[in-house]
């Protein structure tokens, strides 16, 4: 039996993971269908799009969180399916459903699943019911604050304080003793409501020194469901991952570890009837015991990671999936090969507590060479703007082994320059040259522990210089007409008020 590839699919999303899923959806012979806010409409995932249609706003809320109008759009248009990437609307059960009843095709998990995974509290009882280690905690809902601090007592400082719904680091607060709880508890409680609409909050063992180890999941809608190993995220900043990748160098050679923490992924995956692509995040502690923390519901930032060790094309699948396809492979067929990292350029300052640097990028440069890639949604003369995520784009390695990957992002990172902004390029660096970083010390404690004292330089350097002033002299000579008149670039007429006599 043939399965159809979706005929059109609108990516209702923006960045970089607009830019990967119209690549998918070429790649597959489909059309991909674009929307776009008031700041991105001249940004290059519009214009490679086959149709693109404006979300008149600037806001999140009023755009790509706005589920009628993509709905819409959809609808009008001749929509098959609406692949919703990661963030905004992608983890919304309820939009999914919508979906559904519009007759669109939801590129990503059925909606009982997603309700029975987004929730974490709910996540973490069916965890419990299928053997899946969880950490030492207890569900918020409905416990007055006394009865919280006495749970916490039991539990043992630090405790952490963490929204039910969300992610992203939102609705968190690490507390140390008693006497912090109470006004922790207030401020994450009015965060999740912010942020999710939800207040509700989970209360758990706060764990010093762990890394951060998740499992990508894949499964059809004809009972296939499959892992696609781990991948290390420990390097964070704020709860935000900043560098990750697979293999994971805490499981490195424990195959025992290894096995044992993909069954966990695909038990508790497989009692969510879950399909599509997704992941299950747990923390790995000192002496190799692990506990689920949460399954994402959805495509990862660091997709491409997994992809570069297996092979395996996630959004492909994604979208073949979606279109009735029963995965072609089977577990025994999914193979590891090498090592990849994944390094998140973002428009911010480390030097002002990651604050965002907005404003228009004057040059962006890629940078090129085997065993690379970038996913990238930016031009140089893109706008950063503050209504969204900074993530300018994501610069993938892959090695033979891991430090030949490590040496190939440090030189990825060195040729790639974007000016205009100020971005965490000089920062990652110096977290690769770490001595731990290389030894795979990497626990969610790196930055604090070794980076706390950094100070990023201020000016821009020399090759940058160079490349801002190549891109102003390209810029003039595809000018042409504009200046005078002139089919070829004349350094002397684009000089104007300047003449090459005396002073």
């Amino acid at each position: 039996m043939t399965f159809p590839v979706l005929r059109k699919v609108l990516i209702a999303n923006r960045g970089e993971i607009a830019r990967r899923i119209i690549s998918a959806c070429h790649e597959l012979g489909a059309s991909a269908v674009a929307v776009y806010s008031d700041v991105d409409k001249d940004a290059p995932w519009v214009w490679e799009a086959d149709e693109a249609y404006p979300l008149h706003g600037s806001t999140a809320a009023d755009t790509y969180l706005n589920s009628e109008k993509i709905l819409n759009i959809a609808v009008n248009h001749g929509v098959d399916a609406i692949h919703p990437g990661y963030g905004f609307l992608s983890e919304n059960a309820d939009f999914a459903a919508a979906c559904a009843r519009r007759g669109l095709v939801f590129v990503g998990p059925p909606p009982e699943a997603m309700h029975a995974l987004g929730s974490k509290a709910a996540a973490r009882a069916l965890a419990q019911a299928h053997d899946v280690p969880v950490v030492p905690g207890v569900d918020g809902a409905g416990r007055s604050d006394d009865e919280l601090a006495d749970a916490a007592q039991a539990i043992g400082y630090p405790v952490l304080i963490k929204a039910s719904a969300g992610g992203g680091g939102k609705g968190m607060r690490v507390v140390d003793d008693s006497g912090e709880l109470s006004d922790a508890l207030r401020a994450a409680r009015q965060e999740a409501q912010s942020a999710f609409g939800d207040p509700h909050v989970l209360l758990e063992k706060y764990f010093t020194q762990i890394h951060h180890v998740e499992v990508q999941v894949l499964g059809d809608a004809h009972g296939n469901l499959l892992h696609l190993y781990e991948r290390e995220c420990s390097i964070q900043r704020r709860h935000q991952k900043i560098i990750e990748e697979s293999p994971s160098p805490v499981v490195g050679d424990d195959e025992t570890l290894r096995e044992a923490i993909t069954a966990a992924a695909v038990r508790l995956a497989r009692a969510a009837g879950y399909s599509s692509a997704g992941t299950v995040e747990f923390i790995v502690d000192s002496t190799g015991g692990f506990y689920f923390l949460e399954m994402n519901t959805r495509l990862q930032v660091e997709h491409p990671v997994t992809e570069s060790v297996t092979g395996i094309d996630l959004v492909t699948w994604q979208l073949r999936v979606a279109a009735g396809e029963p995965l072609s492979f089977a577990q025994h067929d999914v193979r590891r090969r090498g090592h990849a990292i994944e390094c998140r350029v973002y428009a911010e300052d480390p030097a002002t507590g990651f604050l965002p640097s907005i404003g228009e990028i004057v040059y962006y440069g890629r940078p090129t060479g085997p065993g690379l890639r970038v996913d990238d949604g930016i031009e140089s003369g893109s706008a950063v703007s503050p209504y969204y995520d900074p993530m300018l784009a994501k610069v993938i390695t892959w090695g033979a082994e891991r430090r030949e990957a490590i040496r190939k992002m440090e030189r990825a990172l060195r040729e790639t320059a974007v000016l205009g902004v100020t971005t965490n390029i000089d920062y990652l660096r110096d977290i690769l040259a770490q001595p731990a970083f290389i030894a795979g010390h990497t626990s969610t404690n790196f930055l604090a522990e070794h980076m706390a004292g950094r100070q990023p330089p201020v000016e821009a350097s020399e090759d940058e210089w160079i490349a801002a002033a190549a891109y102003e002299i390209l810029s003039a000579m595809n000018a042409g007409p504009a200046t005078g008149g002139q089919s070829v670039y004349d350094p002397w007429e684009a000089a104007r008020g300047w003449r090459n006599v005396g002073a």
